[in-house]
């Protein structure tokens, strides 16, 4: 309650009134005037009610005080254990402030953030944004539900913006341990064939195990490794790119037994593997307008060494010159065919015939070629339907079609098959899915037997024209007509030779793209995109596994024929495993060296500082399968001292001003009845 005045004159009117008054008041004292006292009196309630003195009398209404608690929902906190333990002390909280009404709190549920690619636990962002509103005055304490992986919170030495306890309800076991393997050091480019090396590392986080790891290395989901590691030692690891394109190398370390998470017990590095040259050896038969296409093609790819030969003089040939006279390169078949075989990526026989050049085992020993993993391509014409067949050869063996005799002349447009307008070599030859193609005329194809393998081309009357086939561990194809060089010469327009002998060299030297059946998968920031290559029917939705362990389906759509894929943008980040059928691909979304991932264990080092700072408190709330946590003891005025069993509240003064009640002291009859008493008394006192 307070005194305020409202003078209906203004205060320097009072004033002079007030020093007139006290002037006659005093002479009158000094004169000894009868009733003096009483004309004082009078005088002074006078000035007083001109003054108009008010009693004001504030209504006010205390305020709440505030208590953010902070709830961690980010990866680390996905285990089984960690969110049950969380759900419970947080359900415990709720009902143990609804006991205080004075205390209002919010709850702030932080997950990762969807819009960064490096993941980390932000709680102290989210509660300055929380408490954006409250005055510092306003809040009791801070409450921090989390493992204590926390990786924004300032300096301990810097100001956290508040005056009130913090405290930490830590999740997990205080025994816990976790171990993880990291890529240190890795090339992302590699030379196919030759010898690599990366570098990486086993840790163990927590407790020390003090127990070697057995690390199991894979290439493209095939296993080429085991080995043992020591934790907290970079190991060396010595490997060999098998493959042009990308290659995915996993590395996982086995499952101990009471370990936090899995989720990191596997690293995945992609290294894309680069062909530095590419043998290649073409054999033609006798020249004929369609041997430049295929020389042109790869001469004009510097990564290609080519190796020519064309057969311009047969054994059976003779015409009586002299040996020393003939400008001619022996054909040098034992190097070529028996001792530098292994050597070539490909070997091209282009309209090429058996006469007697090279000796029928050799035929034999580029079958083996091909079943141990090399390539073979024939371009053929006319010769191979005759007598000197080279499908008459022990080469009959890894040919996927053999000749019916027949040379097949007409005009016609080459087509791509049901099966080609999905196959990777010929899917989308621009423009085959026109009807007929805007190609140029073919004018001839080499009739054969019931193909095997994929018919990916056709010609007249359905006619097969280009065959691709597995054998063994090595892949053929069979070019049925020598007209391509009409495309490469643009009769009528021409036609993609360029594109489709490319893509022909490329399948057959096992480029990942071009694969018929195959499941990939990669990244960007973090949205997941995985692309099924078939040539068969829908394959099915896709089976996602993310880093938490949980499983989704996720539906693929077709992009184009022979080609499914699906695009989601996650909400986790980590190692992710994609299957399909019997395929299966890991990809990385997100950065690796992520801190959600760095460490997974729960501790109580990183909130002890600042609950020592501000008098608060750090428990662990697991109690065997149990939580238990600390008692909430509301402070008034400052906290000065730590209670190792309660959380302090600091409760606020803070309140609200709802209204004022006035009261004026010389107002209606008080007023009145305190002056007419004075004049009253002053009367009385004249009339003795």
């Amino acid at each position: 309650m307070t005194l305020e005045f409202s003078p209906f004159f203004p205060w320097p009117v009072l004033i002079g009134l007030g020093v007139l008054a006290f002037v006659l008041c005093a002479l009158a004292f000094w004169r000894r005037v009868r009733g003096a006292s009483l004309r004082t009196l009078a005088l002074a309630f006078l000035l007083l009610a001109l003054a108009n003195p008010t009693l004001l009398q504030e209504d006010r209404e205390q305020l709440s005080t505030i208590v953010p608690i902070v709830v961690d929902r980010s990866q680390s906190q996905q285990t089984d254990e960690r969110k049950r333990q969380t759900d419970e002390a947080l359900a415990e909280l709720r009902d143990r402030f609804a006991r205080y009404p004075n205390i209002e709190t919010r709850i702030v549920e932080v997950a990762d953030d969807p819009d960064s690619d490096t993941p980390s636990t932000r709680l102290y962002t989210a509660l300055r944004s929380a408490v954006s509103d409250v005055p510092p005055a306003r809040l009791g304490a801070a409450v921090f539900v989390t493992d204590g992986q926390i990786h924004d919170l300032p300096g301990t030495n810097q100001e956290l913006g508040f005056n009130a306890p913090v405290h930490g309800l830590i999740t997990g076991q205080p025994d816990e341990f976790d171990r993880r393997v990291e890529v240190v050091r890795a090339p992302r480019f590699g030379i196919v064939n030759e010898e690599q090396e990366l570098t990486l590392r086993v840790v163990d986080d927590g407790r020390a195990t003090n127990t070697p790891a057995q690390v199991t290395v894979r290439m493209n989901g095939d296993q080429i490794a085991t080995f043992r590691a020591s934790p907290g030692i970079n190991t060396p690891f010595p490997f060999t790119v098998p493959r042009a394109g990308n290659n995915v190398m996993e590395f996982s370390v086995d499952e101990l037994p009471g370990e936090v998470t899995t989720a990191n017990n596997r690293a995945v590095h992609v290294i894309d593997g680069i062909r530095q040259n590419l043998r290649v050896l073409l054999v033609s038969g006798e020249p004929h307008a369609g041997e430049r296409a295929w020389r042109n093609l790869l001469k004009s790819d510097a990564s290609v060494d080519l190796v020519h030969f064309t057969i311009l003089r047969p054994p059976e040939k003779q015409d009586g010159t002299p040996i020393n006279e003939l400008s001619l390169i022996a054909f040098p078949t034992r190097e070529l065919f028996v001792e530098k075989i292994k050597d070539f990526d490909l070997i091209i026989f282009d309209r090429y015939k058996h006469r007697g050049v090279l000796p029928i085992l050799y035929y034999d020993y580029i079958s083996q070629y091909v079943q141990n993993g090399g390539a073979l391509l024939i371009a053929a014409g006319p010769e191979h339907a005759s007598e000197d067949s080279i499908a008459l050869t022990p080469l009959e063996q890894v040919l996927p079609a053999s000749p019916t005799g027949d040379v097949h002349s007409a005009a016609f447009y080459p087509h791509l098959s049901e099966v080609g307008q999905k196959h990777p070599v010929t899917r989308g030859l621009d423009p085959s899915g026109q009807t007929p193609p805007a190609w140029g005329r073919w004018f001839r194809t080499i009739d054969v037997d019931q193909p095997r393998g994929q018919t990916v081309m056709e010609g007249d009357g359905n006619r097969p024209l280009l065959v691709l086939n597995r054998q063994g561990q090595g892949r053929v194809a069979m070019l049925l007509s020598d007209q391509g060089w009409l495309w490469a010469r643009g009769f009528e327009g021409g036609g993609p030779h360029v594109a489709l002998y490319r893509r022909i060299a490329h399948w057959l030297m096992k480029e990942p793209e071009l694969e018929e059946e195959a499941l990939t998968a990669r990244s960007s920031g973090r949205t997941l995109e995985a692309t099924r290559q078939t040539i068969g029917d829908d394959p099915g939705p896709a089976t996602v596994r993310f880093p938490s362990g949980r499983t989704e389906t996720i539906a693929m759509t077709q992009a184009e024929p022979g080609q499914y894929r699906f695009e989601r943008r996650m909400d986790e980040v980590g190692l992710f495993q994609v299957s399909n059928g019997e395929f299966s691909t890991l990809v990385h979304v997100g950065a690796v060296d992520a801190p959600e991932f760095k460490a997974m264990i729960s501790t109580e080092e990183t909130l002890k500082p600042y609950a020592e700072k501000t008098h608060g408190l750090v428990t662990r709330v697991a109690s065997g399968e149990n939580i238990t946590l600390p008692d909430i003891l509301p402070v008034r005025g400052e906290i000065r001292v730590s209670n190792p069993n309660r959380m302090s509240i600091r409760m606020t003064d803070e309140s609200v001003l709802r209204g004022v009640n006035s009261l004026p002291l010389f107002a209606g009859f008080a007023g009145l009845s305190a002056l007419l008493f004075a004049v009253a008394a002053m009367w009385w006192r004249e009339g003795r």
